[in-house]
Formats: C-alpha cells, sequence, structure tokens
C-alpha cells in the first residue's frame, strides 16, 4: 500500500507517518524500486500497534524503545514485557484519575440539575421545596 492509502486505512496522516518511521516507532517500510514506501502486511501491522498504543497513552520514548528492542530479538522479550508493564501501570493510573474525575462531574451535574429544579419553581411562583 502506498503511505496515502496506509494513512486512509488507519485514519493517520502520512506526515505522522513518516515521523513514526523518522523516530523508530515503525521499523523502516520497503520501498519501491522508486524509492517509493510500500506498506506491507507487517508494516501495517506496526502502524495498528503505534497507533493502538499511543491511543492508550503510551510514551513515544517507552514505544520507540520498544520497537528498538524488538529488532534485537527473542533475548530482549523480557525487557520488552517490562516496558509494556510500566506503561499498563501508567494507564491504570491515568484511568483511575479520569474515572475520579467523571464521578466529580457526574456530582457537579446533578447539583446543576437540582438548582435549575428549584430554580424553575422560583419562576413558576411556587413556594421553593426543601
Amino acid at each position: 500500500m502506498t503511505i496515502a492509502e496506509t494513512a486512509k486505512k488507519y485514519d493517520i496522516s502520512a506526515d505522522t507517518l513518516r515521523y513514526y518511521e523518522r523516530i523508530g516507532l515503525i521499523p523502516p517500510v520497503p520501498r519501491t524500486r522508486s524509492g517509493i514506501r510500500d506498506y506491507d502486511e507487517s508494516s501495517c501491522g506496526w502502524v495498528e500497534f503505534t497507533k493502538c498504543m499511543r491511543g492508550a497513552g503510551l510514551q513515544i520514548e517507552a514505544l520507540i524503545e520498544y520497537v528498538s528492542l524488538f529488532r534485537q530479538g527473542d533475548e530482549t522479550s523480557d525487557a520488552r514485557r517490562a516496558i509494556l508493564i510500566e506503561q499498563r501501570g501508567q494507564l491504570a493510573e491515568r484511568i483511575t484519575q479520569m474515572q475520579q474525575t467523571l464521578e466529580r462531574l457526574d456530582r457537579k451535574i446533578a447539583h446543576y440539575e437540582k438548582c435549575a429544579a428549584f430554580e424553575h419553581t422560583l419562576r413558576d411562583g411556587e413556594a421553593p421545596r426543601k
């Protein structure tokens, strides 16, 4: 696939794909004889993996290290696993923080709904209820 087709398939810009390759998030993409990137199944797998991990908030530096270790072979599997475990811990912490924020927003929204009901009774000339 061309870079344009790959960009469209994964909803990511061609510039981002080139950047990811340049910094090592995606291993070098095979090229045609004329030098045009030709994304094969393996390249697309790396694009999908990178997009998924970035979408989950994994740090670029951790992913670069992961890809570098992967390219070194099976003897790096423990180090790669450690990276993923560390990133998972950070993601779990962010999820906890986001859950707390969501609960706080829910309380605020409920508060405003109560206020709106109270204001409605005042506008209608009713006595406020407790």
